[in-house]
Order: C-alpha cells, then structure tokens, then sequence
C-alpha cells in the first residue's frame, strides 16, 4: 500500500510516537525550553477536521504538558496548535501571569490558527489552569463564535479549596497585606484558582456552560491540587472520571496529561462518532501516568 501511494506521487508520513509517561516529556522540556510538543505548530497543515488548540497549567509550559497528546492528535488527523502562555520565566515555568491577560494572549492566538488553517471554529483542549483560561476565554473574550468544544483535564473550574486550606490562606493574607502583595506580584495566576479570589467569584457568578459550546469534564479522583476534584465539573457537560472507566487508573493531577484513559477520552470528546473506550488492561501510576 506505501508503495503504491509513493508511486502515485502521495506523501506518506509515519505516526509520531506516543509516550504515555511524563519522564520524557522533562527530558525533552530541559533539553529543548520553549519548544512546541511533536506535532504542534505546524502552520501548513491541513485536515477536514477541526484543528485542536492545546493550553498547559500552571508552572509548566506546552512541551511538557503535552508531549503525550500532541503526537496522539497529530496520528489521529487533527492540525495541532500550542502556546505557552501567562510568561515563561527561566524558559520553562509559563501560567503565571493574571488570567486575564494569559485569556488575551489565547484570544491573539486563535485567531492566528484560524487565519492560518481558514477555520470557523478551533477546539480547546486545557490541563488544570488551560482548562479554566479556555473557559475563561469562551465566557468573557467573545470565543463563543470561535470554539467548538472545551475538554478540560482536571480543569480549576470552581477553584481549588487547597485541600481545605483555602479559608486559612486567605485569612492570612488577610492580616498580612505585604505577604499578599508579594504572592500577586510573583505569581498572580496560582492566587486567582484559589476558591474565594475575585477571579473565581466572577466565573462562577455566570452558568457554567455557554450555549453552542459542547464541554468535556475528565478528573481523577486522586487530584490532589485541584480539589475537591468534583469542583472541576462543569453543569452542562459531560463529566468523566477516569476511575469510573478503569479501576486500576491511580493518575494524579499532574499524570492525567500522560493517562491513556484521559487521553482516550479526549479523543472521544472531540468525534463522539469515532468514541470507542478505554484500553485497562494497563494500570496508569501517579506522577509518570502510563
């Protein structure tokens, strides 16, 4: 079959691989800071599909976030696109800067992607704090008309209540107005999750869901970040926990980005008509995934 498609004159492109573990990822992220994941941000490409823009969370940046599903979309024909956002100090720790302005830099973006690829709509794939700058920029920046579907990884949709902490965070910083001054010039974005900031009440003070959007929900029952992790659900849409599909899936936050089940989902939240579920015959380990 290569060879006939050769011989017709046909580009023939091997699959990327896929690695479900995040020690790669690390390796790739020190040794290439900035750099987009394989498969991303290739400007000419073309597909019948919508193309997938990927947003990374908090103190990470798009290699590392997404050096699993980058390579999985671009094996399944999807254009993929990916950014690092809200600064990128030392070349590696990006989402830090106030959401607002992270929600401006995605708006610039897709537009860039649409005009590039001639698209009406993108789709917004986010782990933890992209999952909540795709919605933000849906609610608020006129991305609505731009976006097609929201899948969030363990997104902060409501905030974290940080294990519980976050009336004693805030207490705190209360009393201590240096203290919180300090916390808003370094790292704005991570203030702004916390249940409770102006940020949070002001996403929650609209539905969650916008009309004409289709959103899809995955969390592990084993986040300890964004939590409780039922906060991360959206009403409106669909809501996945990887446990609910395979027992022996024991991701945390940060591995769901490397979970082959998340990661089948995701696919399935972008062609329901293609869906077909998750391979468990493979356990998925904290921190690495798999």
């Amino acid at each position: 079959m290569i060879a006939l498609l050769l011989a017709a004159g046909l580009t023939v492109t091997a699959p990327l691989p896929v690695t479900y573990n995040a020690l790669p990822a690390v390796a790739m992220t020190v040794s290439h800071p900035g750099a987009a994941p394989p498969g991303a941000n290739e400007w000419s490409c073309r597909s019948t599909k919508r193309p997938v823009v990927l947003l990374h969370g908090t103190h990470v940046n798009m290699a590392l976030n997404w050096n699993a599903l980058s390579p999985l979309l671009k094996n399944n024909g999807y254009c993929v696109f990916a950014l690092n956002y809200g600064g990128l100090r030392a070349g590696q720790v990006g989402g830090t800067e106030p959401i607002e302005d992270s929600g401006l830099e995605l708006a610039e973006f897709v537009e860039r992607v649409r005009m590039a690829i001639g698209a009406d709509e993108v789709d917004l794939v986010g782990h933890s704090q992209g999952g909540l700058l795709a919605q933000y920029y849906v609610k608020f920046l006129g991305g609505a008309a731009k976006v097609h579907d929201v899948v969030g990884l363990a997104p902060t949709s409501h905030g974290s209540d940080a294990a519980g902490s976050s009336r004693w965070i805030w207490s705190l910083l209360q009393v201590s107005p240096a203290l919180r001054g300090l916390v808003e010039a370094a790292d704005p974005a991570v203030l702004q999750q916390l249940r409770g900031s102006p940020f949070m009440d002001r996403m929650n003070s609209t539905p969650d869901a916008v009309p004409g959007v289709r959103y899809t929900t995955i969390a592990t029952r084993y986040d300890g970040i964004v939590t409780p992790y039922r906060s991360q659900f959206l009403d409106g849409g669909r809501n996945v926990v990887v446990q609910d599909l395979c027992a022996n899936d024991f991701a945390d936050h940060l591995a769901l980005a490397f979970d082959h089940v998340a990661l089948r989902e995701v696919l399935n939240a972008l062609d329901p008509p293609a869906a077909r579920p998750p391979d468990c015959s493979t356990p998925v380990l904290p921190l690495v995934g798999g």
